[in-house]
C-alpha cells in the first residue's frame, strides 16, 4: 500500500492508513477519539469527501474515503496536520507523530469496495481487542449492523450490495463470516499446518 500521487482522480476511492511514528500510539485517551472524528467531520466540510468506513486504533487508523473534487492528498493532508497539532499540545510531543504521511490503495472493484470494508470493521477482532467487531466503540460498524444512527460516513454505497429489507443483518452476516472461517480453519489445524 504505497502511496502515489498518480492514483487519485476524482471520486476516487482509497484504503487509507496512518500509523504511529516508530508505531507510537496516536490514542491515549477517550477524548483523542473524539477529536479525531470531529476533525475528520470539520475536514469533510472544508474540503468534502464521503467516508465509507473508519477503524480507529491505538497506534493506527484506516478509513475508507470516495474523493470529489479535492485531492487525497489534500483531505490526509488537513486531518493529519490538525490531529498532530492537537496531539502535541494536548501531551507536549515533540517530532512527527505520524510515521509516514499515509499509505493509500485505490479501490477500483466492487469485490475490493466491500472486502476493505469488511477488513477494517474486522481491524480490532485481528487485533484480540475484541471477540466481536460491534464490541470495538471506535469503528463504523455499529452504524453499519444498526446499534447505532447514521454519522460521519456514508453507508448507502455499501449498502447497495444488500437487499434493503434486512441490509444491517446482511452485511453483518457477511463481515462476521470471516471470522467463523478463521475459527474454522485453526479449529481444523489448517492455518497452524498440522493438516495435510
Amino acid at each position: 500500500m504505497v502511496r502515489k500521487k498518480s492514483d487519485w482522480y476524482p471520486g476516487s476511492i482509497h484504503h487509507i492508513t496512518c500509523r504511529g511514528n516508530r508505531r507510537s500510539d496516536l490514542f491515549k485517551a477517550e477524548e483523542d477519539y473524539i477529536i479525531f472524528l470531529a476533525i475528520v467531520k470539520e475536514v469533510m466540510e472544508k474540503l468534502p469527501f464521503e467516508l465509507y468506513s473508519y477503524c480507529l486504533m491505538t497506534n493506527h487508523i484506516h478509513l475508507q474515503i470516495k474523493t470529489l473534487d479535492d485531492s487525497i492528498s489534500q483531505i490526509m493532508k488537513r486531518i493529519n496536520q490538525i490531529y498532530a497539532q492537537y496531539f502535541n499540545k494536548t501531551y507536549n510531543y515533540i517530532g512527527h507523530l505520524f510515521q509516514d504521511r499515509y499509505h493509500s490503495e485505490v479501490i477500483e472493484t466492487d469485490e475490493q469496495l466491500l472486502s476493505t470494508s469488511r477488513y477494517i470493521h474486522l481491524n480490532p477482532v485481528r487485533a484480540n481487542m475484541v471477540k466481536n467487531p460491534e464490541e470495538y466503540p471506535w469503528s463504523s460498524y455499529k452504524i453499519y449492523v444498526g446499534e447505532e444512527k447514521e454519522k460521519l460516513i456514508a453507508s448507502e454505497r455499501i449498502f447497495l450490495y444488500f437487499k434493503e429489507e434486512n441490509k444491517h443483518k446482511l452485511y453483518r452476516d457477511f463481515v462476521e463470516s470471516n471470522i467463523k472461517i478463521k475459527v474454522d480453519l485453526v479449529q481444523g489445524g489448517i492455518v497452524n499446518g498440522s493438516s495435510s
